[in-house]
């Protein structure tokens, strides 16, 4: 990976001094010294991680796309804020905080007292249109979505939380995020479209064919803002505005699975620029992941066969990258250990 700062540079340095073989430590050197380069810090100090997942529905599930109703991504926020989903557990094992943020659930369930995590209402408005007939959003709707997840990403950065996570709630949203892939990645949907919640072959075909007639709807010489706006959703509109402002503001952002990723792919065709603060943490078995992460340029650090979304593979990711820096901070050199170096 390309090292841009003096930081990097004394990381990668100071990582050849610690006791262990040149390398032994492989792919974790390299996540020490990623981030070393982007905070200006030669030893980066322990990660204050904090997650928000966006949630919204999609009016391409009337299409069936999906094996979940649309009053699902509702309950299902209810859930995440009660405590009850995957990634409310891992967030808890974690130490991250945990938000979650209601940019257009078209069904919202009342949210009882004594909640475990922080709901943030900011509806656009009650799911998108369905993408297969017009475009998803409006210019108006996509900006407020990509707007409220800007916002979301600069308040957890002034409370000082230095690394990012982004999930996401929304039935039919793999539907979306494939046509978004498709087109930012000119790649075939035969390719892209997976089995989201884990649809039939019949089903899986007939989403095929919902992406190929939204591509077809249209057309080519679309801008990634154009295509977020057609094909995409609100939540992941949100959630490439997460991504821009973590950018803008110089903090490091852990992908999730197929949906985050296509988010990113948009916000990185927008902004270049915010690739460089882009880090995979693994690999869905939603099969259209691997060409979104191929197109970011990004190898991700785990292939688990998840395809769970809500931000769960990036929290899973995240002690790994905690003990990366715990251990570029707290090995000793050959010089403080007293041990000798390899032979000249």
């Amino acid at each position: 990976m390309p090292i841009l700062t003096a930081a990097g540079l004394a990381a990668r340095a100071h990582q050849s001094q610690l006791t262990k073989p040149p390398g032994s430590l492989g792919r974790l050197e390299d996540l020490a010294v990623w981030f070393a380069d982007r905070s200006g810090t030669e030893r980066p100090p322990r990660l204050v991680p904090a997650i928000a997942v966006f949630a919204a529905d999609h009016g391409v599930a009337v299409e069936g796309v999906s094996a979940f109703p649309m009053a699902v991504t509702g309950q299902m926020v209810a859930n995440f804020v009660t405590g009850g989903a995957a990634i409310s557990v891992l967030a808890r094992e974690h130490g991250a905080s945990l938000q979650v943020v209601d940019v257009g659930v078209a069904h919202p369930v009342p949210v009882p007292e004594g909640a475990a995590a922080r709901l943030i209402s900011r509806p656009v408005r009650p799911g998108s249109r369905n993408l297969l007939h017009e475009a998803a959003m409006s210019e108006a709707e996509c900006a407020a979505a990509w707007q409220a997840g800007a916002e979301v990403a600069q308040a957890l950065i002034a409370a000082d939380h230095t690394l990012l996570i982004g999930g996401e709630m929304g039935i039919a949203n793999t539907t979306a995020a494939a046509a978004l892939v498709c087109a930012l990645a000119d790649a075939d949907p035969a390719a892209i479209v997976g089995r989201g919640t884990g649809i039939d072959d019949a089903r899986h075909a007939h989403k095929r064919a919902v992406v190929e007639a939204a591509l077809r709807r249209v057309g080519g010489a679309a801008s990634a803002m154009d295509w977020l706006r057609e094909v995409g959703g609100l939540e992941i509109a949100a959630l490439a505005g997460f991504y821009s402002a973590a950018a803008q503001a110089g903090v490091p952002v852990l992908l999730d699975g197929f949906i985050t990723t296509a988010a990113a792919l948009v916000a990185v065709r927008h902004q270049p620029e915010i690739g460089h603060w882009l880090l995979a943490s693994h690999r869905s078995a939603e099969q259209g992941h691997r060409h979104a992460l191929a197109a970011l340029g990004l190898t991700p650090l785990l292939e688990l066969d998840l395809r769970l979304g809500e931000a769960s593979g990036a929290a899973l990711a995240l002690p790994l990258v905690q003990a990366a820096l715990t251990l570029h901070r707290d090995m000793a050199t050959f010089a403080q250990a007293g041990v000798a170096g390899a032979a000249a």
